[in-house]
C-alpha cells in the first residue's frame, strides 16, 4: 500500500521541477502539485501531466487521488529581472 511520501516521490521524480505535498490514508490521497511546467496549460492538461508522472501506479496502487495543480508564485528576485 503506497504512502503519501511514496506518491510525493513518484510525482517529483517523474515530473521535472515539480514540488508536491501529499496526504492520505493509503487508499485515498490529496495532492497539491506546484510545477512551472504547468504554465499556459489547462487544468485538465496539468492533471494529465501528474497522472503521466504516476503512470501505471494510478491503475494498480492508488485507489483515488484528488489534486490541486499550481504554477509557482513569482518571487521578488524573479520580478527584478
Amino acid at each position: 500500500m503506497p504512502t503519501p511520501q511514496d506518491i510525493k516521490g513518484w510525482i517529483e521524480g517523474n515530473l521535472p521541477g515539480a514540488e508536491a505535498e501529499v496526504s492520505g490514508d493509503g487508499r485515498h490521497f490529496e495532492a497539491t502539485v506546484v510545477c512551472a511546467g504547468f504554465a499556459g496549460k489547462s487544468r485538465v492538461q496539468q492533471q494529465q501531466m501528474v497522472y503521466g508522472a504516476l503512470g501505471d501506479k494510478m491503475k494498480a496502487e492508488i485507489h483515488a487521488l484528488s489534486m490541486r495543480t499550481l504554477t509557482p508564485e513569482p518571487t521578488a528576485a524573479d520580478e527584478s529581472h
